[in-house]
């Protein structure tokens, strides 16, 4: 009897709550590791509170909470979660918002579930990704005229506030051609989830799940919030489908990877970001692409820019790291050109690889038409120019109306991509 009782575990292992701030939580007692996820339980067992060891000193270590810190207590015990940082989900997510977890946050019940994915993955092996090489067709003009993308490709979408950014995002999630669509709402207000999902989405859901980690949220679940709604689009992505990503923002998820970092001591470097930032970024957007033998995941990331400064630092490392980029235009919006994409500042990486001759060459000649205008339009708005001057430029004047409308556009629409093509090519001789 002895002999049993010595080699039974009698309860699981646990530590202590040693100190508490209102940023992270020091306990000792348990051998643990960065990245580990434990649960902190009050003394009467009632209450229980789930966070991430994010620093390690000695035999000391300390959490991060998911949650908030209110109502612990030192001495409370902490127990390791041996599942780790992931959630459960099948096909059935598909037209719900869920938390971070996994968890529906619609009112809609629960959701059935046929595997458990990590959060945390390493990205696509780089000898195994697959070549880019199929159109990406978003239902919007511009882009697919102009900025042509490809399935697999991983494209920022930068703009200061206001401008446009969720417009643009309802159009692209409502118009492309892809089974499955992911959309991950980091940091934002919670008014705007029912928002987007009505007015952005027109309130159709069908073969869509939004991810939310509101900004009420601790910097913890709106960091993991991204990770999580990647770790769902890599599910579909493994199944062979074919995904569309959209998250809003990764201005946010580095705003709060940035409280997590000051609280444990980070240096700050450029605009307070501590570099455990930059280094986070790539984990997150290298996980998009295409793989060989299944499926692809085609990205869009928002960029908030503060004071409409592209040169801010996490605009700069964001375009270090995709493959594309889309400049929203406030002075376009003012003018009422929705929606407002800076062709002359955008660039779409592949394109080159996806279009043909005639393709380019047409977008060459339009681009060169509204760098034209651009340039003279002082002159022009002032009657300082006398048609006739230069040929180039009356050509650009001339069609200038019909390169506006070309560019405007409310709602996604149904014509083929060639059709885009064709009417793009006519519109450029």
């Amino acid at each position: 009897m002895r002999h049993r009782l010595k080699t039974t575990a009698l309860s699981a292992p646990f530590g202590f709550v040693k100190k508490i701030s209102p940023t992270h939580i020091e306990g000792t007692g348990l051998k643990l590791g960065i990245g580990d996820v434990v649960r902190i339980e009050d003394r009467s067992g009632d209450e229980r509170t789930l966070g991430m060891v994010t620093s390690l000193e000695g035999d000391r270590f300390f959490i991060t909470p998911f949650g908030f810190v209110e109502g612990l207590s030192t001495g409370d015990p902490v127990y390791k979660v041996e599942q780790g940082m992931g959630l459960n989900i099948g096909p059935g997510v598909l037209g719900r918002v869920i938390s971070p977890f996994g968890e529906p946050i619609d009112g809609k019940g629960p959701i059935a579930a046929d595997a458990w994915v990590p959060m945390m993955r390493p990205p696509i092996a780089p000898m195994r990704r697959g070549a880019i090489n199929r159109v990406f067709e978003t239902g919007v003009r511009t882009l697919d005229g102009m900025l042509t993308c490809g399935q697999g490709q991983k494209v920022g979408i930068f703009a200061g506030s206001g401008v446009g950014k969720s417009t643009l995002m309802g159009l692209i999630v409502r118009g492309c051609r892809v089974p499955i669509r992911v959309v991950a709402l980091i940091g934002e207000r919670g008014r705007e989830i029912p928002e987007f999902i009505d007015h952005a989405l027109g309130g159709d859901l069908s073969n869509t799940v939004i991810i939310a980690s509101t900004s009420d949220d601790s910097p913890l679940m709106r960091k993991y919030g991204a990770f999580a709604a990647m770790a769902v689009a890599e599910y579909f992505k493994d199944r062979g489908e074919d995904v569309l990503f959209m998250m809003d923002s990764v201005t946010r998820f580095a705003m709060a990877q940035r409280e997590i970092g000051l609280s444990l001591g980070e240096p700050p470097t450029s605009k307070g970001y501590p570099p455990s930032v930059f280094a986070l970024l790539p984990q997150l957007m290298e996980r998009a692409g295409s793989e060989q033998r299944k499926g692809s995941i085609t990205a869009f990331f928002t960029v908030l820019v503060e004071g409409d400064d592209m040169n801010d630092p996490i605009a700069d490392q964001a375009r270090s790291i995709l493959d594309g980029h889309l400049v929203l235009s406030r002075q376009l919006g003012d003018l009422g050109l929705y929606p407002p994409i800076d062709l002359l500042a955008s660039a779409s990486r592949v394109m080159p690889s996806l279009a043909d001759d005639r393709h380019l060459q047409a977008v060459r000649d339009l681009r060169k038409l509204i760098s034209l205008m651009r340039e003279n339009e002082v002159l022009v708005r002032i009657g300082a120019y006398s048609p006739g001057s230069d040929p180039q430029l009356d050509r650009a004047l001339e069609k200038r109306a019909a390169i506006e409308e070309f560019m405007s556009q409310s709602l996604p629409e149904e014509r083929l991509f060639s059709e885009v093509i064709e009417e793009l090519i006519t519109l450029a001789q």
